[in-house]
């Protein structure tokens, strides 16, 4: 269910995949390939959401913000299943493991990876390219090339997800 907040409509590009059940309202904007999975709740009704292209947000998540704090989603990203998102930045190719919670002010860093489960406080910033883990998270280790390859095909084959729901979904 897509919803005006207050005079704001979401804009969703008319490539991306929205499931049916998804609930997104107010200042939002989705950008072209990026797929919203079932049950996710997107509020753009405090702060800005922008999310890019080529992204998906899995599952059961949960993506909101704070009073003069949007929340960014950049470019080839994947939130894992039942992530909380609050007012951070997800940098490119950056992967959130399912169950993870990124808290304000955080940032997670360009090809960066959030273990599953792993709780990112208020203002923490991952480096690029570094595996975080843990309550809170910290710093594990620095990526692998195998590791990086890992992140683009669960990120390429959420594309290919959402182009078979969008042209599947919509001819039922």
């Amino acid at each position: 269910m897509i919803h005006q907040y207050k005079g704001s409509n979401p804009f969703i590009h008319r490539d991306a995949f929205i499931a049916p059940d998804v609930v997104i309202t107010g200042d939002v904007e989705i950008g072209e390939y990026t797929s919203i999975w079932f049950k996710t709740v997107i509020r753009g009704d405090v702060a800005p959401v922008r999310i890019g292209s080529y992204s998906n947000v899995q599952d059961l998540s949960l993506l909101h913000q704070s009073p003069n704090k949007p929340l960014i989603v950049e470019d080839y990203v994947t939130i894992g299943h039942q992530v909380t998102l609050h007012s951070s930045i997800i940098r490119k190719h950056a992967l959130v493991g399912m169950g993870s919670i990124i808290l304000d002010g955080a940032e997670i860093g360009e090809g960066a990876f959030v273990g599953a489960g792993s709780l990112v406080p208020q203002g923490k910033k991952v480096p690029p390219r570094t595996l975080a883990f843990g309550r809170p998270a910290k710093v594990i280790r620095e990526l692998t090339d195998k590791d990086i390859e890992e992140m683009q095909r669960i990120q390429q084959d959420y594309v290919q997800k959402g182009i078979y729901y969008k042209e599947n979904l919509a001819n039922k």
